[in-house]
């Protein structure tokens, strides 16, 4: 297959597999990721065939949507087979979806500048609004509450406590949300992610006023606090 044939094949198979997904990783979440990698990857000057193939990809691998993280690696070996990848392109499309989660603030820097466009690119569509709307959706793809203020954020964690443990959605924030800017491996992405992360520090300060009943007007007197 020719490149441009690969990556219309590649955008199809996962927007079969992902458009009914309501974690957040969505087929709309792909291609988000892939427009973002497209730009980066032209202001940082990276291969733009392997940024948009690993940004089409990465998900299909996520170990929150497969039995195992294995096993998630397997199905992207196996696409990129069936799409004849070149063996070097194909090697590097396996290292960038193989290194660049978060899982908790474990995974080391990853290694080249392909795999730094599309981490950023991933990692920018956690932010700001969008990032806000993401994190709900999976708390209640999880089952997770909004917020519970006799329940701390955790500052620490191990990957399987950041994969497997329950946490309030607000709690998201703290943990990982927050982080992301002071993370960007490229000056496109660290650009990009500072108005975002204004955008959600607002949110949250938002949304403490509101949870704390802050800005309400006084009841009129004589009025009822159960009346319609």
């Amino acid at each position: 297959m020719t490149k441009e044939r690969i990556l219309l094949k590649a955008a199809e198979d996962v927007r079969r597999e992902l458009e009914s997904d309501s974690s957040g990783h969505d087929w709309w979440h792909i291609v988000r990721v892939t427009r973002i990698a497209r730009y980066i990857a032209r202001q940082e000057q990276a291969d733009a065939f392997v940024c948009e193939l690993a940004a089409l990809l990465h998900d299909i691998a996520d170990e929150k949507l497969n039995p195992t993280a294995e096993a998630g690696m397997a199905k992207v070996r196996e696409r990129l087979a069936e799409y004849e990848v070149d063996e070097s392109d194909a090697a590097h499309v396996m290292e960038i979806i193989g290194t660049m989660s978060y899982k908790g603030g474990h995974n080391p820097p990853v290694r080249t500048k392909e795999a730094q466009v599309v981490q950023d690119a991933d990692r920018i569509d956690a932010l700001g609004a969008i990032g806000i709307a993401r994190t709900f959706a999976y708390a209640g793809w999880k089952g997770s509450v909004i917020y519970d203020p006799m329940q701390p954020y955790r500052e620490t964690m191990t990957h399987e406590e950041y994969r497997k443990g329950s946490s309030p959605a607000i709690n998201h924030f703290y943990e990982k949300l927050l982080k992301l800017s002071g993370l960007m491996n490229t000056e496109t992405g660290k650009r990009m992610a500072v108005a975002r992360h204004k955008y959600m520090e607002a949110f949250l300060e938002q949304f403490y006023s509101e949870w704390d009943g802050l800005g309400m007007e006084p009841l009129d007197e004589g009025s009822s606090s159960d009346e319609a």
